[in-house]
């Protein structure tokens, strides 16, 4: 997979590299922890999966995470699933997400943007008062630790108040984002039975007000164990009857009351794209949560109380719950309620400028986007602030890397652009960026610390420059305590650990490649495997979306019942393209030449649109199921499904075929 001595297109300068929080912690851990002082990042990081009970405890002393009661021990029992994290010990998540407060109280802790583009802050001293008054009203509605508050909300200063709150009661956050129909919602809220929730009376996206009134009448209805409903009047509507004012439960001076919880205490769940059946409800805990952020935040993305922290997310998405962790470490934390595109492309980069981001977080698709747009951010917007652009939600291309490059160096601007891949299962990365290291084109920087990450085949053996499977092989803090509604643990054993026992199965073909950089390739269920040869869609999509006449793509490989295997690509074209003879075998050729005449379609269809989850994956697998014949109902979960109508087309072929 990987050429012998590639060139790095980014190398970080001896002053970064000095200054970098993980180099100071390196140090810093080699004279208190052992961890060896020379040898830079993979040094440190063969330390952190050797010696991982040491490394996670040097973590916890290097962030001075405060335990209300001491461990017994940093891991009580290591197998996976199961691993129990730091027994004995008690804290709180948002006494640690606030604690910077007192000493930065007139600076602002959220920066809040809608369409307007115009910043609007909420300073650290007033979002503790929030919390401490909503925490002690959420105790007066006989919140308890345990229950679970849910948030039908945008990406607004409301919604990280709301969590926050909650996680001080200790009692369990769940959110969704208002772009979610009923369905939707029930089919993750119904399963955690909330106590609480909050609403909005809609939301602004491209420059429109959408009521949601409707859907929260429904919710209401719906959800019988809600014993209270916090209306917050993003559109100005008076509250439903019945529910109380976000303002009245917000107004009081109290200082917050933090209840001090087991390490592995629930703090949040999170949901699976649910594309095939019910969402997973995924629950994270409260210690394993705070330790792996800080790690991930503090030491990958280099943030610190100087840093302002972007990233363009939804409350439905765990990057949501990431960038609000950046409190954490004192950062100022940049919320963005709106349309990623309005009013043009560029509006991104836009609130990066409006805000003075240092680092800038996006999906792999807007940089695609805004490549083919012929924006070009550092000379249209001053985006002197920032330091890194970071992607997730899909392979960054090799394309989107020396763009983003091009663009910044051409404004004299030393650009680390890091993408990172993980996953809602754990709320972090498993791999991505390092700020010490240099950076190739199309690859990953490295494995997350404390990440045993590799890359097995089929018989379970460790492979080097060749794909195999995403294998973590050691436990880390944040995975899954449990779903909820998984009494005897199948579903989450099922999921992760019951193709190598006791091993985490991500689902991801990847490549570890011998300089220690990590190539993504795509999922695995629906990896495309022609003649025996593995190749994954991401690396397809790459070249296809290319051709300014694509405006997406979606490749899936069927085996027959015959033997034989049959590969579709189906195209969403660009307005005014025509898929005629001339378009159809230049993308054949550009498949040919780019990858090999293995990765070449059988056919090439015309779509009217390309079908997402609702945190806009494309889905692969519903579609595979869809044209072998399963019906709709059973091969998809209509309530995940952006447009539901598109898969219509895909029933409709596989009915044809038949």
């Amino acid at each position: 997979m990987s050429t012998a001595n590639p060139q790095p297109l980014w190398q970080p300068d001896p002053e970064r590299i000095a200054q970098a929080r993980i180099t100071q912690f390196q140090a810093w851990a080699a004279e208190h922890h052992g961890a060896p002082a020379e040898g830079g990042y993979p040094a440190l990081h063969q330390w952190s999966v050797d010696h991982l009970e040491t490394f996670w405890e040097a973590v916890t002393e290097y962030f001075d995470v405060r335990f209300s009661t001491p461990y017994a021990r940093v891991l009580g029992d290591r197998s996976m699933p199961g691993a129990q994290w730091f027994p004995g010990a008690t804290l709180n998540y948002a006494e640690h997400a606030l604690r910077t407060a007192a000493d930065r109280a007139d600076r602002p802790a959220l920066l809040y943007v809608d369409e307007t583009h115009e910043p609007r802050p909420v300073t650290w001293a007033d979002l503790r008062r929030q919390v401490g008054s909503l925490a002690a009203g959420l105790r007066a509605l006989g919140v308890r630790p345990g229950d679970r508050v849910s948030g039908y909300l945008p990406n607004i200063p409301q919604s990280v108040v709301a969590l926050l709150a909650t996680a001080a009661v200790g009692a369990v956050w769940t959110s969704c984002a208002p772009d979610f129909g009923a369905r939707s919602v029930l089919d993750r809220f119904q399963q955690v039975e909330p106590v609480v929730l909050f609403t909005v009376d809609g939301y602004r996206y491209g420059g429109k007000e959408h009521d949601r009134r409707e859907i929260v009448a429904e919710l209401r209805r719906e959800l019988p164990t809600v014993r209270a409903v916090v209306h917050i009047p993003l559109l100005g509507t008076d509250a439903p009857e019945g529910a109380l004012e976000w303002s009245a439960l917000t107004a009081g001076d109290t200082e917050p009351v933090f209840e001090q919880v087991p390490f592995d205490h629930p703090l949040w769940v999170l949901y699976s794209s649910g594309t095939t059946g019910l969402p997973k409800a995924i629950v994270q805990s409260q210690g394993g949560i705070l330790v792996e952020h800080l790690k991930q935040l503090g030491l990958h993305c280099d943030l610190g109380p100087e840093d302002r922290f972007f990233w363009y997310t939804s409350t439905g998405w765990m990057m949501w719950n990431f960038l609000v962790s950046g409190l954490l470490t004192g950062t100022t934390i940049v919320l963005y309620d709106g349309s990623p595109g309005y009013p043009d492309t560029g509006a991104q980069w836009r609130i990066a400028e409006c805000t003075a981001a240092t680092l800038f977080g996006t999906s792999a698709a807007y940089v695609m986007a805004c490549r083919k747009a012929g924006v070009h951010p550092a000379r249209d917007f001053d985006l002197s602030t920032v330091k890194c652009v970071a992607t997730t939600g899909s392979p960054l291309p090799p394309d989107g890397f020396r763009w983003l490059h091009d663009e910044f160096a051409q404004s004299g601007a030393d650009l680390w652009i890091a993408s990172v891949s993980g996953g809602t299962d754990v709320c972090s990365c498993f791999a991505g960026g390092v700020p010490t290291l240099p950076v190739y084109t199309g690859e990953l920087q490295a494995p997350g610390l404390g990440t045993d990450l590799q890359a097995w085949d089929p018989n379970g053996n460790p492979v080097i420059d060749e794909v195999g499977e995403l294998v973590v092989t050691n436990p880390m803090p944040s995975m899954p305590i449990r779903f909820w509604n998984d009494p005897d643990g199948s579903r989450y054993h099922d999921s992760y650990f019951d193709t190598y026992p006791g091993v985490w199965r991500h689902g991801d073909w990847i490549t570890l490649t011998s300089r220690g950089t990590v190539i993504i390739h795509g999922r695995s269920d629906s990896t495309l495997n022609r003649q025996g040869v593995r190749m994954g869609s991401a690396d397809i999509y790459e070249v296809v979306e290319r051709l300014p006449e694509i405006r997406e793509s979606l490749v899936i490989g069927i085996e027959q019942p015959d033997g034989g295997y049959w590969m579709p690509l189906f195209v969403h074209l660009a307005p005014g393209a025509v898929l005629d003879e001339a378009l159809l075998n230049r993308i054949k050729q550009t498949i040919r030449e780019q990858l090999s005449p293995r990765h070449v379609p059988d056919e090439i269809i015309e779509v009217p649109g390309i079908p997402h989850t609702l945190t806009g994956k494309r889905i692969e697998v519903p579609v595979k199921r869809l044209l072998q014949g399963t019906p709709l109902e059973k091969a998809v979960n209509p309530g995940s499904i952006d447009n539901l109508a598109l898969l219509d087309f895909y029933e409709e072929l596989a009915r044809k075929r038949a």
